[in-house]
């Protein structure tokens, strides 16, 4: 492992899950995880936690996790850009799946990045552009964010799996500078994703946990959606 003040890599399995055996018929993934806003510190807990458990429950292979901060870094459209092409690089184009999670701030038009006084927009466009230029065919997108529905229709197929914390006209909840998670990212990757035997059991259980916090807090819904990825599921076992 390489840790420096805003990027962690690691070569293969990472995170100290070498007394865990390879799961038979277990596809490889490779990691991208971003916390693309740098003025609270909720995204790079969320982009760091949220990469460990990913690797605790899925063989990894690559995992890059980068984050900003009040005074800059280079989890930016270039930075992503360029990790995603790294990642993909060292898998099976056919056979591995590529994992995405981005956790920021939201909008209508997309995730607010912000390091140091760089300000830029991912919009689901460049998203997509970013994405079809690794060439890896199976894909899984995290987006963790307000209004994150907005990128469904342009990454969603039946080879990539899309989950958001919310649809395209709802924000989502628990931004707060000092909190290790957001609601959907404690829900999802916290609890869920730790002791579930699939994605789609992690989104349905990670669905009802913010539903129920949002009531009790009396949070308008946020509407959680998972769309795309026919083709992923079955390469996605989790290890027992």
């Amino acid at each position: 492992m390489n840790w420096s003040a805003n990027t962690f890599t690691a070569a293969a399995s990472p995170l100290s899950v070498s007394s865990v055996h390879a799961v038979e018929g277990a596809h490889k993934l490779g990691v991208v995880s971003f916390g693309l806003f740098g003025d609270q510190g909720v995204f790079k807990s969320e982009a760091t936690g949220a990469a460990r458990v990913v690797a605790g429950r899925f063989e990894t292979g690559a995992i890059e996790v980068q984050y900003n901060s009040k005074k800059g870094g280079s989890a930016t459209t270039e930075g992503l850009t360029r990790s995603l092409q790294d990642v993909a690089s060292r898998l099976d184009a056919e056979n591995d799946v590529l994992f995405v999670i981005l956790t920021s701030h939201g909008s209508p038009d997309g995730l607010a990045i912000k390091a140091g006084r760089l300000e830029q927009t991912l919009t689901p466009s460049r998203l997509a552009e970013m994405l079809a230029k690794t060439g890896v065919r199976h894909k899984v997108v995290i987006i963790s964010a307000c209004y994150s529905g907005v990128f469904i229709p342009r990454l969603a197929t039946p080879d990539v799996l899309v989950i958001t914390a919310a649809d395209a006209d709802h924000p989502s909840f628990g931004c707060e500078d000092k909190a290790k998670w957001t609601y959907f990212g404690d829900a999802f990757f916290n609890v869920a994703l730790r002791r579930a035997e699939s994605l789609m059991d992690a989104f349905a259980g990670a669905r009802a946990l913010v539903r129920k916090r949002e009531l009790r807090e009396h949070f308008e819904p946020s509407y959680p959606l998972m769309a795309g990825g026919a083709n992923v599921h079955q390469l996605l076992v989790a290890r027992p």
